[in-house]
C-alpha cells in the first residue's frame, strides 16, 4: 500500500505543499532506480497538496520533479578534512580545536557563518545561537541577501501590478493563481520590466521601462496621486509620519515620460483594491531598499495596505529566507525580529543564559568576503549555498577562500565551486531527508518531513552546529534531542517578554504536536488591519527617497548592460535540478539574450558562442536572439558554475556594489562588452558516469541526459580536440569504435568496455554537425552492448533510423515532457486554436502552466 507523507517544496518562497508518495514495488529496495520513470526515482512520486494554502495541489516544473533529484550520485557522503576521509568524531573534534584556536588568538569576530535560504529553521536557530550567544561574534549573514499582503490577496485584487519579477517562471504558482483570478474576476494586471518576459502573456499593460528605473516611476506615481487628489489624507494624517518629505523627495524625479506610463498612474489612482508585487528585479540593487520604499510610499499615502486585496507583496526566491529572517539569520538582527539596541541584548542574553553576547552588527555578505580577504575573518563555516558563484567579484571571493586559514563547508553535495576550497567537509542530509520547518513569503509556516532515511555519515546542519557547539563546551545550552525541541525554544524566544511590541510571536507554537502541525501564518492571516504599526507611537513611516542612477553605467569600452535572473526549470547553481534530464530540456545551457540589432553590430547570429566581459571577469554562451529583449541591453542566467559549465559564473561579472541598508548586491545593472568567440570546432560528449575534468577545453556545458550525461563542447584550436579524445583514451581505454572524416574535419567516437558503451564523442566544425546528433537516443544506449554492426553504425551516426527526439523537438513543457515538433504537429492535424486544446490533446500546460506563454506564441505563429 503507498505511504503519504506531507512535506513542502524546497524551492521558492511561495513554500508549495507537497505529497511524497511511496510507489516502490512489493520486494523491491527503497532505493532502487534502476527503470524508474520521470517522477518515479528511488521508489517515490511527488505531486501538489490540495490542501496546502500555497498552492492548493499545484506544482511547477521544477516541483514536480523533485522525486528526479533523490539519487546519491553527486552526494557528499562522509566527512573530510584536509582531503582525508574521516569519522564524525574526528571531523567535530577537528572543527572545534581549529575554530577554539583562531577564536582564542584572534578574538570572535575572526569567525563568521555564512548560511543559506535553503536551510530548516531549527539549522538556522542553532547557528545564529552558537555565533551570537556563544562565541561572541555577529558576523552570521546568508544569501538571502541575495534575494530578498497574503498570497491570497492576489485573488481579491482588482489591479496587480508586477514589478521586477518574472512571475511565469520564477514563482509559477502564484502566477497561475493571479491568471486564475483574471480570467474569474477580470483582475487588470500590470507588468514593470525591462525585458517582455513570459509574465507579459497576461499583462493588460506592459511598461518596458530602463533597467534601474522603478524607484523614479513609483516616485513619480506618489507625485501624480497627490496633484489628482487620489491620496488618503484621512489615513496619511491617523496612521502615518513623513508624508510631507517624502512627497518632496518625489517630486524631484519629474513627470513621466509616456503613455504607458500615464495609464499605469490612472488606473492606481482609480483602482482601490491593487496589490504590487515585487522581487529580485527590485531588490538586487545597490539603491533597492529605495525602491522598496517607493512602493511602500504609494500604498500608504493611498490607505491601500491591510485591507483584502491590497498592500505590497515581496515574494522572496527562497523556501525560508523568511524563516531566516525570523531567528536572526541577518548578521544585523540578534535574533525573533531583536536587533542589538541595549533591551534586546540583554533580553535575548537572558533567554539564552549567553556567556559571550554579541552587542553590535556584524558583517553583511559582501563585506564579509572582503573581510575574509583581507585577513580580519579568519574562519568561515559556509552552510547549503555557493558563494563561489553567486557572490559579486566571484574571482575575488574565490581568492579570499583560498587564503582563508579555515574554511568548513557543510553541504549534501560533493563537488560544488566552494566546496572545493574546504579544509573541512561535512556532509548534510538533503530534502526529503530533512525534517523541520519552513517559514514563506507570507509568513506561513509549513513542516518539511523526512521521508527517506539519511544515508549513512550525513547528519542534519542543526545537530553539526550543535556537535560543534557541545565540543566547545557549551552542550547544556545544544543539548536538544530533535528538531521538534530546537523550534519549541525558538518559539518561546519570539514570545519571551514581548508584550505585543514585536510583530513575530510563536507562543501558540510552544506546545504545539510539531509532528502533525499544519501550515498556517504567524501573526494571524493580515497585520495593519487596525492601522497600527510596530513602532513606539503606533504608526508607520514614510521614508524620503530620491531616485538614483545605477552605480555603473555603459561606456564606449562597455556599451550594453547586462540583466541577470532565473530560467524556469532550473534553481540556483543546479546541485538539484541538474539531476533532472527533464528540466535540462528547456535551456539546456546558458543563453546570452541579445535585441537583434545588438547582436548585428557585433557580427553574431543565433547560436553563435559569445564572450561576455565586465571589468570584473568574463563569460561564454551561446547566442539567443529576441527582439523581447531592449536594445543596449542583454540578459544571462544566474544558475552555472565550474562544476556544470567552462566560463559560465555569472557572479564574476558583478562588481560589488551594495545597497547601504539592505547589503543587496547590485546583479541587475552591469555595464559589458560582447563579442564573437571563434570556434573552430564544437562537438557533443555522452558519458555513463560523470565526465572528465575537462580544463583543456575552452568551452562545455554538462546536462543530464536520460540516465547518463552529456556536455557541449567548443574550442578554437583542432589540438583541443585532439586532447579530449586522448583524455578519455586514459580513462576508458583505447578499445573504441571510430569513424572520421578529415577533409570535411568530422569525427564521431565510442568507448566500449567489456563490449558496453561507456562514452560517444561527435566532433565537427559546424553547429549542423553535431545538431544531428540525437544526445538522449545515445544516452539510451549507454551500458549497452553494441554487439552487431548496425548497432555500432548506428552510434557512430548518433541516431537510428527513427528517433523519438527529432519527432519531439525541444522541450516546451518540463511538468510533462512535450517537445516542440510534437506540440506543432499536433496544432497543424488536430487544428488547434486554442491553449485549452493542446492540453487536452498533449497534457501540455496543465501542469505548472509555466509554459502556457509559449505555447500561446507557437498557435499565433502556427496560425
Amino acid at each position: 500500500m503507498a505511504r503519504d507523507v506531507k512535506t513542502t517544496c524546497p524551492y521558492c518562497g511561495v513554500g508549495c505543499g507537497v505529497i511524497a508518495t511511496d510507489v516502490t514495488p512489493p520486494g523491491a529496495s527503497a532505493g532502487m532506480t534502476a527503470g524508474a520513470s520521470a517522477g518515479m526515482t528511488a521508489g517515490w512520486t511527488v505531486r501538489g497538496d490540495p490542501d496546502h494554502p500555497a498552492n492548493r495541489g499545484r506544482l511547477c516544473s521544477k516541483g514536480t520533479a523533485l522525486a528526479e533529484t533523490l539519487g546519491l550520485e553527486t552526494r557528499l557522503l562522509h566527512p573530510v578534512v584536509d582531503g582525508r576521509v574521516v569519522g564524525w568524531e574526528e571531523a567535530i573534534a577537528e572543527t572545534a580545536h581549529r575554530l577554539r584556536a583562531l577564536i582564542d588568538a584572534h578574538g570572535p569576530d575572526t569567525f563568521a557563518f555564512y548560511l543559506s535560504g535553503q536551510l530548516l529553521t531549527e539549522d538556522y536557530y542553532v547557528a545564529n545561537k552558537l555565533a551570537k550567544g556563544f562565541l561572541g561574534t555577529a558576523n552570521v549573514d546568508t544569501n538571502s541577501r541575495l534575494c530578498m499582503a497574503s498570497t491570497d490577496d492576489l485573488e481579491q485584487a482588482d489591479l496587480v501590478v508586477l514589478v521586477g519579477t518574472n512571475l511565469a517562471w520564477c514563482h509559477p504558482v502564484l502566477f497561475q493563481r493571479l491568471s486564475q483570478a483574471k480570467k474569474e474576476r477580470g483582475t487588470r494586471v500590470v507588468v514593470i520590466d525591462p525585458r517582455r518576459t513570459e509574465t507579459c502573456a497576461i499583462a493588460d499593460l506592459y511598461l518596458p521601462i530602463a533597467s534601474g528605473g522603478d524607484g523614479a516611476l513609483f516616485n513619480r506615481l506618489l507625485v501624480h496621486l497627490d496633484r489628482t487628489g487620489h491620496l488618503d489624507r484621512r489615513f496619511i494624517a491617523a496612521h502615518t509620519s513623513g508624508f510631507t518629505a517624502a512627497l518632496e523627495a518625489a517630486a524631484g524625479d519629474g513627470e513621466v515620460s509616456s503613455p504607458e506610463s500615464t495609464r499605469f498612474q490612472d488606473w492606481f489612482a482609480a483602482t482601490e483594491r491593487v496589490v504590487t508585487v515585487f522581487s529580485q528585479g527590485v531588490n538586487q540593487s545597490a539603491h533597492g531598499t529605495d525602491t522598496v520604499n517607493a512602493i511602500l510610499n504609494v500604498h500608504l499615502a493611498t490607505g491601500r495596505i491591510g485591507r483584502p486585496g491590497m498592500g505590497p507583496f515581496s515574494v522572496t526566491g527562497q523556501p525560508n529566507a523568511m524563516g531566516g529572517r525570523e531567528v536572526g539569520g541577518l548578521a544585523n538582527q540578534l535574533a525573533a525580529h531583536m536587533g542589538f539596541d541595549p533591551p534586546s541584548v540583554d533580553r535575548v542574553r537572558r533567554f539564552w543564559r549567553a556567556p559571550r553576547m554579541a552587542t553590535a552588527e556584524g558583517l553583511k555578505a559582501v563585506d564579509l568576503f572582503r573581510a575574509i580577504g583581507d585577513g580580519r575573518v579568519k574562519a568561515v563555516w559556509i552552510i547549503a549555498t555557493n558563494p563561489a558563484v553567486s557572490q559579486p567579484e566571484a574571482d575575488r571571493v574565490r581568492q579570499a577562500l583560498r587564503d582563508c586559514p579555515l574554511v568548513i563547508v557543510s553541504d549534501c553535495v560533493a563537488d560544488t565551486d566552494t566546496v572545493r576550497l574546504a579544509h573541512i567537509r561535512l556532509p548534510a542530509l538533503a530534502w526529503g531527508e530533512k525534517d523541520g520547518t519552513v517559514t514563506n513569503s507570507d509568513r506561513t509556516i509549513s513542516r518539511q518531513r523526512s521521508f527517506l532515511p539519511p544515508p549513512d555519515g550525513a547528519r542534519a546542519d542543526w545537530q553539526a552546529v550543535a556537535a560543534v557547539a557541545t565540543a566547545l563546551g557549551h552542550g547544556s545550552a545544544f543539548a536538544w534531542r530533535s528538531p521538534a525541541e530546537v523550534f519549541a525554544e525558538y518559539a518561546r524566544l519570539t514570545a519571551f517578554e514581548n508584550e505585543g511590541g514585536r510583530d513575530l510571536d510563536l507562543f501558540a507554537w510552544i506546545d504545539a504536536d510539531y509532528d502533525t502541525l499544519e501550515p498556517r501564518p504567524w501573526g494571524g492571516a493580515r497585520f495593519f488591519a487596525d492601522g497600527r504599526f510596530f513602532h513606539a507611537d503606533g504608526r508607520a513611516r514614510f521614508i524620503a527617497v530620491r531616485s538614483e542612477e545605477p552605480k555603473e553605467s555603459p561606456s564606449p569600452a562597455f556599451p550594453l548592460r547586462l540583466n541577470s535572473g532565473r530560467y524556469r526549470d532550473q534553481w540556483h547553481t543546479m546541485t538539484r535540478t541538474g539531476l533532472s534530464a527533464r528540466l535540462s530540456g528547456h535551456r539546456p545551457g546558458p543563453f546570452l539574450d541579445m535585441h537583434p540589432a545588438d547582436a548585428a553590430k557585433r557580427d553574431l547570429a543565433e547560436g553563435d558562442l559569445a564572450r561576455v566581459e565586465s571589468r570584473c571577469g568574463g563569460y561564454l554562451a551561446r547566442v539567443r536572439l529576441t527582439e523581447d529583449q531592449r536594445e543596449g541591453e542583454v540578459f544571462l542566467p544566474l544558475h552555472w558554475s565550474e562544476t556544470h559549465a567552462a566560463c559560465s559564473v555569472i557572479g564574476r561579472l558583478y562588481p560589488a556594489h551594495t545597497d547601504p541598508i539592505s547589503g543587496q548586491p547590485e546583479s541587475k545593472h552591469v555595464p559589458v562588452r560582447v563579442s564573437p568567440f571563434p570556434m573552430v570546432w564544437q562537438g557533443l560528449l555522452v558519458c555513463a558516469d560523470l565526465p572528465p575534468v575537462l580544463e583543456t577545453i575552452p568551452w562545455w556545458v554538462r546536462r543530464t541526459v536520460g540516465q547518463a550525461h552529456g556536455v557541449d563542447l567548443a574550442g578554437d584550436r583542432p589540438e583541443q580536440s585532439a586532447a579530449l579524445v586522448e583524455i578519455l583514451d586514459r580513462r576508458h581505454g583505447v578499445c573504441r569504435l571510430e569513424v572520421s572524416d578529415p577533409v570535411r574535419g568530422i569525427a564521431r567516437y565510442g568507448w566500449l568496455v567489456e563490449e558496453s558503451l561507456v562514452a560517444a564523442l561527435f566532433l565537427g566544425p559546424r553547429p549542423a554537425d553535431v545538431a544531428a546528433i540525437a544526445p538522449t537516443w545515445v544516452a539510451g544506449r549507454m551500458r549497452q552492448r553494441l554487439d552487431t554492426p548496425e548497432d555500432r553504425a548506428a552510434l557512430l551516426a548518433g541516431r537510428d533510423s527513427i528517433v523519438r527526439e527529432e519527432e519531439e523537438g525541444p522541450l516546451v513543457c518540463a511538468c510533462f515532457s512535450v517537445g516542440l515538433y510534437a506540440i506543432e504537429r499536433m496544432i497543424g492535424e488536430r487544428h488547434l486554436t486554442t491553449v485549452a486544446e493542446v492540453g487536452a490533446v498533449l497534457k501540455a500546460g496543465t501542469g505548472c502552466g509555466s509554459c502556457i506563454p509559449a505555447l500561446g506564441a507557437l498557435l499565433r505563429m502556427v496560425a
